[in-house]
C-alpha cells in the first residue's frame, strides 16, 4: 500500500503492521489501495482468498485517526489559549465527499455507516498543502517565553517598528524679482511663522510688516494672509497656477494705529449716530466687541453675473455678511438683500486693472468664497469711488471677520520688541511737525530743545558733511562731478533705492505695500539724467518730489527745497527727512523695499 504523506505515528499502528504482514506476499502490480477497485478491464486471476477486507481496515484506519485526532487537538488547544484550529473541520467535509465518490459500496449495516461517517478528521494526500502545513507548523513547536519582548514588538524595536511618515508639506514662495525658494513646513505652521523662516533664510530684517500674499494670476486677484492663518489650508484651497508671493505689506496693522484714517465717519454708522465724538480708542472697541454692532455704509458698484455692465447700489457691511438695499438708502429689513457672506470668503483685491472687467473705477476689489478655485462668474466684483473707501471696506470686512485675532497678531510682534529691547521708551513725546536735534558732543547724547541752538548745530553739521567731502577730494578720490564718485553711486545700495523704474512700477510697488503715510522710495529720473525722485505715499495718495543736483564752490549737492537745504549725498538726504519733515507732508518712515529670496 502506497499512503504517501501519512504521519510516520500512522505507519507504526499495530493495525496497519499486521495488514501489511498479511499483504507483503503480493506482487507489486496486485497490491490494493483503500478506496479504489480493481479494473474490471484487466484480465487478472481473481482469488478471494487474497482479497482484504476493506471495510474492516478503513474502519481499522478511522479508529487510528481518532486516536491520532485527538491527542493532536488537545496539544493544539494547549498551544493557541484554548482555542482549537477550525481547518480540520474543513478537511472532514472534503475528505467525506472524496470517499463517497471513490469507496466501493459497503454492507448495510448501521453501525459501521455510522462509524465511517463521522469518524474521518484529515484526508491523507499525496502531497501536503502548504497552508496547512504551515497552520499546523506553530502548533507542534512548544510555548518558549520570549526573554526580549521590547525588542520583538513593533512599537518598541527601532528594527521592527513601522516607518513613521513625517507630516510635513512643501510649500513654495516667490518674491518680486520671480525668484522662489521652497520651505517644507508642518500642517500647523501659521503664515508669521513662515515669514519669519524665510526673512532668517534672506537675511533680512525682521519685522511684523512681512506677509505672505495668495497671488492668483488667473484670476487676476491677491490678498494679503492673515498671520494666524495655517498656510497648508490656504494653499489646499489654492488652484495649481497660484502662487505664494513673499512682500512687507505695511498697511496690515496701521489701521489700530491710526483708525480715524482708515474709517472716515462718514462711513461708518456708529459715527453718524454720535456725531463723530466717538475717539479712536473707542472706534476700534465697537469693531473689536461682539456685542456692538458697528456697520460700514455707502455706494459701490456692483457687476451683475454674466455680464460686463455695473450697477450702483447702497451696501451695509455687518458681521452678519453684506448687503445692498432695493430702495435707496433704506436699511429696512424688507428691502435689504444679502450678497456675500463673511465666514466662508475672503475679501481680495483687483490688479487686473479696470479695462478687463470694464469697471467704472481703478478701485476694484472682489469677495471670493472659499471654495471657488478658477471660477471667475463666483466672484463677487465690487469698486470703490477712491481709495480710502475701498480700505475701509476691505479692512472692515478683515475686522468683522476675524475680530479679536487680528488684534492679538497684532499684539504679538510689540511685546516681543518690549521684551528685547534694554532700553525705556522715552518720556518725551515730540510732536511730528517738531525738528529733532541731538547734541553727541559730550559722553552722552542730549535733545536741544533750544530752537537757535538746533539751527546752529544743524548748519554746524552740514558744514561738516561738506568738509568731509572735500577732505575726501584732496586724499585724491574722485570728483564728485564724475558719474562714478561715491556720492553718486552710494545710495545704490540702500533698499529704498530702486534704480531706473517707471512712474507706474513705483505706483504699483507703493500700491502692494500699503500705501501707508511715510510710504516712500527713490528712484532715477525719467526726464533728468542727472536727477533722482522721491516717491512718497500721505493720506493714501502717492506724490513725487524731484531731487535736484546743485553746485556750490565746486562741490554737488542734493536737494529737495531749491537748495535751501544740502546734502552730499542721498543717505544723508533719506536720514534727515526721517527725523524733520521739511518740505514734504511727513516724514519719511517705512522704506519700500524687494528682497530677493
Amino acid at each position: 500500500m502506497a499512503l504517501a504523506g501519512c504521519p510516520d505515528y500512522f505507519l507504526r499502528h499495530s493495525n496497519y503492521q499486521e495488514r501489511m504482514d498479511r499483504t507483503s506476499t503480493r506482487r507489486p502490480d496486485e497490491l490494493i489501495v483503500p478506496g479504489f477497485q480493481r479494473s474490471a478491464s484487466q484480465n487478472l486471476p481473481h482469488h478471494h482468498d487474497d482479497d482484504v477486507d476493506l471495510e474492516q481496515l478503513v474502519n481499522d484506519m478511522n479508529s487510528s485517526m481518532e486516536s491520532v485526532y485527538s491527542t493532536q487537538t488537545d496539544t493544539a488547544v494547549l498551544l493557541n489559549n484554548g482555542h482549537a484550529p477550525h481547518h480540520h473541520h474543513q478537511v472532514h467535509s472534503s475528505y467525506l465527499g472524496h470517499s463517497r465518490r471513490h469507496t466501493p459500496a459497503l454492507p448495510s449495516s448501521s453501525p459501521s455507516r455510522e462509524r465511517l461517517r463521522h469518524s474521518q478528521p484529515m484526508h491523507i494526500r499525496a502531497v501536503r498543502n502548504l497552508q496547512e502545513e504551515h497552520q499546523l507548523r506553530p502548533a507542534s513547536l512548544p510555548a518558549i517565553p520570549n526573554p526580549f519582548p521590547e525588542l520583538c514588538s513593533l512599537t518598541g524595536s527601532p528594527i521592527l517598528s513601522p516607518i513613521q511618515t513625517s507630516d510635513n508639506h512643501i510649500v513654495k514662495v516667490w518674491s518680486e524679482d520671480g525668484a522662489g525658494k521652497v520651505v517644507e513646513i508642518p500642517a500647523d505652521m501659521t503664515a508669521r511663522d513662515v515669514c519669519q523662516l524665510l526673512v532668517y533664510k534672506s537675511h533680512c530684517l525682521d519685522d511684523s510688516a512681512w506677509s505672505l500674499v495668495e497671488h492668483h494670476p488667473i484670476l487676476g486677484i491677491e490678498r494679503c494672509v492673515e498671520d494666524h492663518e495655517l498656510v497648508v489650508q490656504v494653499q489646499a484651497s489654492m488652484s495649481g497656477d497660484s502662487k505664494f508671493l513673499f512682500r512687507k505689506n505695511y498697511a496690515k496693522y496701521e489701521f489700530f494705529r491710526n483708525p480715524l484714517n482708515f474709517f472716515p465717519e462718514q462711513m461708518v454708522a456708529f459715527c453718524q449716530e454720535s456725531d463723530g465724538s466717538i475717539p479712536p480708542s473707542q472706534l476700534l472697541q465697537n469693531f473689536l466687541n461682539s456685542s456692538s454692532c458697528p456697520e460700514i455704509q455707502g455706494y459701490l458698484h456692483v457687476k451683475e453675473p454674466g455680464r460686463k455692465s455695473w450697477k450702483k447700489l447702497y451696501m451695509f457691511l455687518r458681521r452678519s455678511g453684506l448687503y445692498y438695499s432695493t430702495k435707496g438708502t433704506s436699511k429696512e429689513p424688507r428691502h435689504l438683500q444679502v450678497l456675500s457672506d463673511l465666514e466662508d470668503s475672503n475679501v481680495f483685491t483687483v490688479i487686473t486693472g479696470r479695462k478687463l472687467h470694464n469697471a467704472p473705477t481703478d478701485y476694484q476689489f472682489c469677495i471670493k468664497p472659499s471654495k471657488v478655485r478658477s471660477d471667475c462668474k463666483e466672484l463677487k466684483m465690487l469698486c470703490a469711488e477712491d481709495e480710502q473707501s475701498r480700505t475701509c471696506w476691505m479692512t472692515a470686512f478683515r475686522l468683522f471677520k476675524y475680530g479679536i485675532v487680528l488684534y492679538q497678531s497684532y499684539n504679538v510682534p510689540q511685546q516681543r520688541k518690549s521684551n528685547l529691547s534694554p532700553f525705556t521708551a522715552p518720556v518725551r513725546s515730540v510732536s511730528e511737525n517738531s525738528l529733532v536735534a541731538m547734541d553727541f558732543s559730550g559722553r552722552t547724547g542730549r535733545v536741544i530743545d533750544n530752537p537757535i541752538e538746533a539751527q546752529s548745530a544743524a548748519l554746524e553739521e552740514g558744514h561738516t558733511w561738506r568738509k568731509r567731502s572735500q577732505r575726501m577730494n584732496v586724499l585724491g578720490s574722485p570728483s564728485p562731478l564724475h558719474p562714478s564718485s561715491l556720492s553718486t553711486v552710494i545710495h545704490r545700495t540702500q533698499v529704498w533705492f530702486h534704480g531706473r523704474i517707471m512712474r507706474e512700477e513705483a505706483h504699483k510697488m507703493m500700491i502692494q505695500q500699503g500705501q501707508v503715510d511715510g510710504l516712500f522710495l527713490l528712484r532715477d529720473s525719467q526726464s533728468n539724467p542727472k536727477a533722482f525722485v522721491l516717491t512718497l505715499c500721505h493720506h493714501q495718495k502717492i506724490k513725487h518730489f524731484q531731487i535736484l543736483p546743485c553746485e556750490e564752490d565746486g562741490q554737488v549737492f542734493f536737494s529737495l527745497d531749491d537748495g535751501a537745504t544740502k546734502f552730499t549725498d542721498l543717505i544723508h538726504l533719506v536720514e534727515f527727512y526721517q527725523l524733520n519733515r521739511g518740505v514734504l507732508p511727513c516724514k519719511l518712515k517705512h522704506p519700500c523695499t524687494a528682497v530677493a529670496l
